[in-house]
Formats: C-alpha cells, structure tokens, sequence
C-alpha cells in the first residue's frame, strides 16, 4: 500500500512538473536579441547622451517578435531609481512598437506595403483620441497583469525579471517605442522606454535602437528604405518612424488637430528629435 501511494504521488508530482514546463512560453528568438548586460548598458548610454526631459533614469524592455520578453533593464543604481511604474510601461511599449510594425513579408497577393511600415508608440498618439481613425486602439490589447506583476520583486530589472519570457502585451500610444530591424530589414522584435517625459522617452529609446544596430531601415541595395510617418508626411527619410510634433490648437477645443494624423504633443524641455542618429542601410 505505501509504495503504490508513493508512486502514485510520485507520479502527480512528475506530471504537474511536465505540464508547467510545457505551459511556459518559449522564447528561442530572444537568443538573437541583445541580452540584458547589453541593453543595460546600452540604456545607461543613451541615458547619458540624452538632454531633454527631466534628465530622471530609465526602465528599458525587449521583446522578440511573437511578444515574449527578452530582457528588462533599468538605467540607475537600483530599480527604485526611477519611477517603478515605468518598468511595465516599457514592456508596453516595447510590445506596441512591435505588434503594429511590419516589413517586406508584409506584401504578397497584390496587397501590403513593399517595404513595410515602422510606427513608433509616438506616431499613434494622435490617430487615438476622440474623433481619431483607432480611436480605442490602447484599449485593444490589454496587459497581462498576472506576468506583468509577479515577483519577486527584488528581480526586477535584473537578467531574472518575472517578465522575462512572458506575453506581458498592453498597447501605449506615446513616445518610447519602437520597432526592431535587423540587417535584413526584418522586424525582429521592439524596444520600449520609460521614465522621463514621452518626448524625452522616444529620444532614449532611438538611441538605445541605434547603439543595439537594430536599426537597419535605410535603403541598402535591392533592399528598399523602410518608411514610417515621418518618411511618408514629415518629409524625414532619414529618420521613418520618428516623433512628429505638428500638433495645433483645434479651434473647437479638445487635443490638437495634427496635419500629418500621426502627431505627437510637446513636452517639457523638448529638444533633440530632430538631431537623432539616421537609421542605417
């Protein structure tokens, strides 16, 4: 009688053992993504070179291109540095940028864009509000608040954060995020920013893309420029998916009209935008 409970329960354990292994997400492709010592230092470097903003420290996420997090980081000495909030804001971020990005794999039967489209969390900002073309897009894909929160906490940030290799989703619609392209001009994932002002989030974060070399969306050969709002109605080819501030007061009061439908609103100390590094080929 005891062994046949013994193995019994030897059993039960082995198959709830085998059943949460086979639930947990997979995130092979996060092995060609930067690690967490290398979006560390990557943010703490783009912190550096960064004046606009409040000049306060930052939270930074990866995610591959299934969603999955790949690696959180902060840019301070110790994770109550900088606003805690903004660690699950970044992965929000990150997610965003890569859910509506897209690239050439995009194009096929007659439809889709060539070369793909690149929007940054910054360009959704206006097509979102009251009155706006996805107006309700934030609501769309809410956060896995059970991956999003779990601890401990004393991981967060670290190379063992909770969300590493969960969905977290969530949709943010202004500055911070942006898509992943790879040498290939293939979306690869996103990286998303938070911290300071959105303006001064999106500068962080396009740094952060640039020191990565995840930022090949210039023309290169039979490869076309990828283009994004700002290439297409903002007159920067160098610079696609970057934040566009052509927000003006609506007579009618309320947000702002935006002549491009793709602006962003100014923000304390703003400055810098239009000085960030070109993409590459």
């Amino acid at each position: 009688m005891f062994q046949r409970h013994t193995l019994n329960a030897a059993l039960t354990i082995s198959l709830a053992l085998t059943g949460a292994l086979s639930a947990a997400p997979t995130n092979d492709s996060c092995g060609d993504l930067p690690s967490h010592s290398e979006l560390k230092a990557a943010l703490q470097q783009a912190v550096a070179a960064e004046s606009s903003g409040l000049n306060f420290h930052m939270w930074a996420t990866i995610v591959d291109r299934d969603g999955n997090v790949c690696a959180v980081a902060f840019s301070g000495t110790s994770r109550s540095a900088q606003w805690l909030g903004s660690r699950v804001i970044s992965a929000q971020k990150a997610n965003t940028a890569n859910a509506f990005s897209l690239d050439r794999t995009a194009a096929s039967n007659g439809s889709g864009p060539a070369a793909g489209l690149s929007l940054s969390t910054a360009n959704l900002y206006s097509a979102v509000q009251p009155g706006g073309s996805l107006f309700g897009l934030q609501l769309s894909n809410p956060v896995d608040t059970a991956n999003a929160y779990k601890g401990p906490t004393s991981n967060f940030g670290t190379s063992n954060d909770p969300m590493k290799g969960e969905r977290v989703g969530g949709v943010n619609v202004f500055g911070g995020g942006l898509a992943l392209y790879d040498a290939n001009h293939s979306v690869v994932g996103g990286v998303g920013v938070s911290g300071d002002t959105s303006c001064a989030d999106h500068n962080i974060a396009w740094r952060v893309r640039n020191i990565l070399v995840l930022d090949h969306m210039a023309q290169n050969g039979s490869l076309a420029a990828v283009p994004g709002p700002a290439s297409l109605f903002a007159g920067d080819a160098t610079h696609p998916d970057n934040i566009i501030f052509d927000i003006t007061a609506n007579p009618a009061g309320g947000t702002g009209n935006s002549a491009s439908g793709f602006g962003h609103p100014t923000c304390l100390n703003t400055s810098g935008s239009n000085t960030l590094p070109a993409v590459r080929p």
